[in-house]
């Protein structure tokens, strides 16, 4: 039996949770999953700025923290924190943590490679509108490659003590241990899927251990305290969720379904690159206090595809906000609305998208939220898109001006003039997986 915990579930989660993992009690693996779409187009941005960049940069960090406790005890760290430069993370991780070996895998970004598979056919159409990226072709800024388990676990087998990938899936994350650790063959599909199934658990690190949990939350003890998950990994495939002992948070069975469904489309069909999980065969059951068992999960050959993520930039935004108080909040807000529409209009500006929320009144679930008859106060945000950049940037002027002009008791507008910035959208698209190589290299 081998001990996966996974300490982040997104750049910018708990920064002590991986430290409290190392410290606390048993692991023989540290996962952290730093990537989700949006954050490749942020990364290639950092490194088109400064070639040094592109990576999560609170990683290197971290492991310097970290180095000796997991020299101590033997533990093992696999991050996708390497983004779109990996061998630079990896020479940031050396630079802080030298007493650690590290191995870096390679292949997953084929933003350079653009250009060469359209010429030679792969059109890279939209999974979702099926136009074939030629429509935005010159305003791509990253493509990545969601790379499997295999080439870390390959990674693993250098002796590394930390391997650092760019855009491997979530889920092999926690399968390429489990891969190095026993010998899992490749066409050995039930194995494949329960890895990645236990990988899609605990990928929100904390979400399946009573984080942003629906059922009993207000009973979820000491939140402040936390605890990260635990994959009690066996050979046989089976495995239990868990956490160290006296931290906060619940793992239950309740907790575990509410995390299965996390982005799940077809539940018989969940694709990966190293298999077709399918999630109608898990088997959960109560192993005791904080531990679930789950066992009986099949799988399937994978597709002869691999998904890329890929990002461009399609024009502009811009939101602002303003707060109006009580009496007749939400009539001042909607008032403050009308107004601004209307000036728009008078200018003769025209957005793609223009939006209006009322938060305090119905922002977060629409016409199904119930009434509320006098609320103290509404956040009135109102947002456009557009590719026009000068039309965006008019409409930043139009708020403000409410606080003197407009309805009375406005408040909240402290940060003045909202700030125009780029959009940045998502192309999902599927490539051969013969296309792409990966190789695994040990810093030096």
């Amino acid at each position: 039996m081998i001990r996966i915990a996974n300490g982040q579930g997104f750049w910018g989660d708990w920064l002590e949770a991986p430290v409290r993992l190392v410290e606390d009690g048993r692991i023989d693996y540290l996962i952290l999953d730093y990537l989700a779409e949006v954050t490749m187009s942020i990364v290639q941005k950092q490194k088109q700025a400064d070639p040094k960049l592109g990576y999560a940069r609170d990683f290197p960090p971290l492991i310097g923290r970290i180095a000796a406790r997991m020299k101590e005890r033997g533990v093992k760290v696999i991050a996708n924190a390497g983004g779109v430069n990996p061998l630079a993370c990896a020479d940031e991780v050396r630079r802080l943590a030298p007493q650690l070996k590290v191995a870096v895998v390679l292949g997953d970004d084929v933003f350079d490679r653009i250009g060469d598979f359209q010429a030679r056919g792969i059109e890279l159409r939209n999974l979702d509108t099926n136009e074939p990226l030629r429509e935005v072709a010159g305003e791509i800024t990253s493509a990545n490659a969601y790379i499997g388990a295999f080439p870390l676990a390959e990674a693993l087998a250098t002796g590394a003590d930390v391997v650092i990938a760019g855009r491997s899936t979530d889920t092999a994350l926690a399968l390429a241990p489990m891969i190095h650790a026993f010998g899992w063959k490749s066409d050995d599909y039930d194995k494949m899927a329960a890895g990645t199934i236990a990988g899609h658990i605990v990928e929100c690190g904390a979400q399946c251990t009573g984080g942003n949990c629906i059922a009993d939350w207000k009973t979820i003890p000491d939140f402040a305290n936390i605890g990260y998950p635990i994959i009690e990994a066996h050979e046989d495939g089976s495995f239990v969720i868990t956490k160290h002992g006296g931290t906060g948070g619940r793992v239950s069975i309740d907790t575990v379904k509410e995390q299965l469904l996390y982005e799940l489309g077809d539940p018989k069909r969940y694709i990966g690159p190293d298999c077709i999980a399918d999630f109608t065969t898990v088997r959960l059951r109560d192993d005791g206090p904080n531990r679930v068992h789950v066992s009986g999960i099949r799988g399937a050959a994978p597709t002869e595809f691999l998904k890329v993520s890929i990002s461009y930039l399609y024009g502009f935004k811009a939101t602002g906000t303003l707060v109006y108080s009580w009496p007749e909040a939400l009539e001042k807000a909607k008032a403050a609305d009308s107004i601004v529409r209307m000036r728009l209009k008078a200018l003769g500006l025209q957005f793609e998208e223009i939006c209006t929320e009322y938060f305090g009144a119905n922002a977060c679930h629409g016409p199904a939220a119930p009434p509320i008859p006098h609320p103290a106060e509404i956040m009135l945000r109102i947002g456009v898109r557009d590719k026009n950049k000068k039309s965006v940037d008019r409409f930043t002027r139009e708020l403000i001006p409410l606080v003197l002009n407009g309805p009375p008791t406005a408040t909240g507008y402290g940060d003045g003039r909202p700030a125009v910035r780029e959009v940045v959208a998502y192309w999902p698209a599927l490539i051969p997986r013969g296309e792409i190589t990966t190789r695994v290299e040990v810093a030096q």
